[in-house]
């Protein structure tokens, strides 16, 4: 990979596609001048995409939140699949909070994936989803070391049993749309 085309490569994975974003912080301009074809940074987005599959974990949500927003610009039915697969074997020994998390950002992987994946896998992992919310409502709360629930707006376990079920709500809304 030649330097101007590495350099592309950095700054688009380091906005993850976001032109806005990659305006917002002046390099926009800098990026356009390498005239990277959209074949190319899809490939980027799917490298991208396959790595943080692969740093999937129950400890923390940083992979996930990668994926959704990769996800925004790179839609691939296997993503949907893949963090599918990996919640249903492994978040139900998360603590509360990571599984909300998960089953919100698993809901907007879905969404951002809806034009693309078909009608069997929306309700896979909308299964996946209620599954992991509806334990979240059903069993007592519990947090790990580390994860605060402060940091995401929620107060109590009634907050928490809330947020639930509006995600239970907007899988009734990607199902029926």
């Amino acid at each position: 990979m030649t330097e101007p085309t590495q350099r592309a490569k950095e700054l688009y994975i380091q906005f993850l596609g976001h032109f806005l974003n990659m305006h917002k912080a002046g390099v926009l301009k800098e990026y356009k001048s390498f005239e990277i074809p959209r074949e190319v940074e899809l490939e980027w987005l799917q490298e991208w995409a396959i790595e943080h599959v692969k740093q999937l974990s129950i400890r923390d949500w940083d992979a996930i939140t990668i994926l959704e927003s990769i996800s925004r610009n790179y839609q691939d039915s296997w993503i949907v699949e893949k963090v599918a697969s990996f919640a249903s074997r492994n978040i139900m020994s998360a603590d509360s909070l990571v599984r909300l998390i998960y089953a919100e950002k698993m809901l907007e992987i879905i969404r951002s994936h809806n034009q693309v994946i078909t009608k069997e896998l929306l309700f896979q992992g909308c299964k996946v989803a209620v599954q992991i919310l509806e334990d979240v409502i059903s069993q007592p709360l519990v947090i790990d070391p580390g994860h605060e629930l402060k940091e995401h707006n929620l107060k109590d376990k009634r907050a928490l049993n809330s947020r639930a079920q509006q995600g239970i709500e907007e899988v009734k809304v990607l199902i029926n749309s």
